[in-house]
């Protein structure tokens, strides 16, 4: 198998380095925090009016709809490098999958009013995805938030939890039951939700490494237009199911995942120090690259399907298992090259790396809950992957 990129590709990911390094601020840092965040959402929002200029954004979409119509590879060196480069460009929900969930479902004018909008990273463009529910989270589909026809209006109540960026969302991509009376997979319809709605209320949920990422949503009586309707009514589940499909390569993971374990290698080689307190730690870092390198072949493999016109379903979600447990890996072998230094905070000038390893072993906790637990994933890999019976 050849790993070496056309000379096109290439040309392109000088082309991505250089736009990072004339709109990025330099070495981007690793650091997070309930402060942190807000800084680098605002600085994600400047970074994509940026790569909307060059339908950066929208890169693979077709061009009625603000795209270049990028092949898959083309796409794949964009989401690698910025990973790598720790470029402000955390994706829009909006460009991820209500995008394309829109051209494959979604009516006329839905996609008039919201396409543009996502691909020129428009002031008011920015989306939540509104799926988990307290009792609803790997099993999705047993999701209670109730919508009930009023006229030309659904009613909508409930609660969504693990919202990400729902503080600073425009739009929602929200679930919800419609048929209570319905097979659990077959009463649930897709809504776009205006965040700003009456009756919409966000909670904070701060997790253990002080960072505000997820938010818990209450709807009390809001009113969501039936226009609002994404695809057949009922059939919400199957667009969700297929939304989700635009979600799983996991480049962007493992190409993070190198530069950060390159970065505590180049520690490692600065200050012998840290390795002579853990001599095995070695081995760990040799593992680690190891993996990479698989995980990165696994990633490449889903993106050669793809080209194929083959949708990666089980390939897409071993990749996705893969990457979230290396996290967990490499923060470890972090904590484990640093000692009683990971325990210091971002904010400590003394801190190695901007306290930065401390700090990702535990956001690293949830890795392999988000997105789909490893016990999904590793069902799916069983189920369509082997061909294994439902247990």
């Amino acid at each position: 198998m050849d790993f070496h990129f056309a000379p096109d590709q290439e040309a392109f990911r000088e082309e991505v380095r250089a736009f990072i390094e004339d709109h990025a601020s330099p070495a981007e840092s690793r650091r997070s925090g309930a402060g942190y965040a807000l800084r680098a959402h605002e600085r994600t929002l400047e970074f994509q009016k940026g790569m909307a200029e060059r339908k950066w954004l929208t890169l693979a979409w077709p061009q009625e709809y603000g795209g270049l119509e990028a092949s898959h590879w083309q796409q794949m060196v964009l989401n690698e490098e910025m990973a790598y480069q720790r470029a402000p460009s955390a994706q829009n929900m909006g460009t991820m999958w209500v995008g394309p969930a829109l051209m494959l479902v979604g009516t006329p004018e839905q996609r008039t009013e919201h396409l543009k909008n996502i691909a020129t990273a428009a002031d008011d463009s920015w989306w939540c995805t509104l799926y988990s529910e307290p009792g609803a989270g790997s099993d999705l589909a047993s999701l209670q938030t109730r919508a009930v026809a009023e006229g030309d209006e659904y009613v909508l109540n409930g609660q969504k939890i693990w919202t990400s960026g729902a503080h600073f969302a425009d739009w929602g991509w929200l679930a919800a039951r419609t048929d209570p009376d319905a097979p659990k997979h077959r009463g649930i319809t897709m809504f776009l939700l205006d965040m700003k709605s009456p009756g919409v209320s966000v909670r904070p949920l701060i997790n253990m490494g002080d960072e505000h990422g997820f938010n818990e949503v209450y709807f009390e009586d809001v009113r969501v237009p039936k226009a609002n309707v994404v695809g057949e009514l009922n059939r919400g589940w199957y667009h969700l199911a297929v939304a989700l499909d635009f979600e799983r390569s996991s480049i962007a993971g493992f190409s993070g995942s190198r530069r950060t374990v390159e970065e505590d290698l180049a520690l490692a080689k600065r200050d012998a120090g840290h390795l002579d307190r853990n001599p095995s730690v070695r081995r760990e870092f040799a593992d680690r690259m190891i993996e990479i390198e698989v995980g990165t072949a696994l990633a490449y493999r889903i993106v050669h399907l793809q080209t194929k016109g083959i949708i990666a379903n089980y390939e897409a979600s071993a990749a996705k298992l893969f990457s979230s447990e290396l996290s967990q890996r490499i923060a470890l072998t972090g904590t484990h090259l640093l000692g009683m230094y990971s325990l210091l905070r971002p904010e400590d000038d003394h801190a190695p790396l901007e306290g930065s390893v401390g700090q990702s072993y535990l956001s690293a906790v949830s890795s392999t809950i988000g997105g789909g637990t490893s016990e999904v994933q590793r069902n799916i890999i069983a189920t369509r992957g082997l061909g294994l019976p439902r247990g």
